[in-house]
Parts: structure tokens; sequence; C-alpha cells
């Protein structure tokens, strides 16, 4: 677990890691201009603030390409939705997962 305001360790993702990039799939792809054949998360690290940041590293292609983005949840109470606050497109699989910022 975090403590709050600081980032989580690196760790494997998880079956709702997964689930929550698939939520924010089709705004990723309509920001970053176009479609991802394969779209896998590989590994992800939290933070909670009021909500929860996740930083999830995502392979894109076949080969390897990776763009790291940076997912925000809300509290439960505020009934919104998770949302792509920002990515990094041209990582590969061996590129550090760091916090960044949102644009």
């Amino acid at each position: 677990m975090s403590m709050v305001g600081g980032a989580s360790a690196v760790k494997p993702a998880t079956r709702e890691v997964q689930e929550l990039c698939n939520k924010v799939r089709e705004a990723l792809q309509n920001q970053a201009g176009r479609t991802f054949g394969v779209y896998t998360a590989i590994s992800f690290r939290s933070q909670m603030v009021a909500g929860t940041n996740y930083f999830v590293k995502v392979q894109v292609d076949e080969n390897d390409e990776h763009f790291h983005l940076r997912i925000f949840v809300p509290l439960p109470s505020t009934n919104f939705q998770p949302s792509l606050a920002a990515y990094q497109p041209g990582h590969t699989a061996a590129s550090d997962l760091e916090y960044f910022d949102a644009k």
C-alpha cells in the first residue's frame, strides 16, 4: 500500500488494471491519432490523492512499443468515471515506469 501522495512500487498489472486501461482506450486512441491492435497492461504503480492516479505501462503493438498512461480514478462518492489524465508514447518494455504530470 502506498502512502497518501507517494507513488507505490511498480507491480505486475492485474485484471483490474487492465479493465481500467480498457475504459480509457478510446480516449487514448483519439488523442494519439491511431488504433492499437495490441493493448496489454504490463505493470503499474499507484498514487493516492483525492482519488487514485494509476501509472500503467501498456504494450501497444506486436514489437516493443509501449505507452505509459496516467489514469485518474476519482473517489467513488463523486460518481465520476476513470479518465485518461496524460500519456507518454515512445517507451519500450525496458523503460522505467515513473511518475509524470498530467497535461
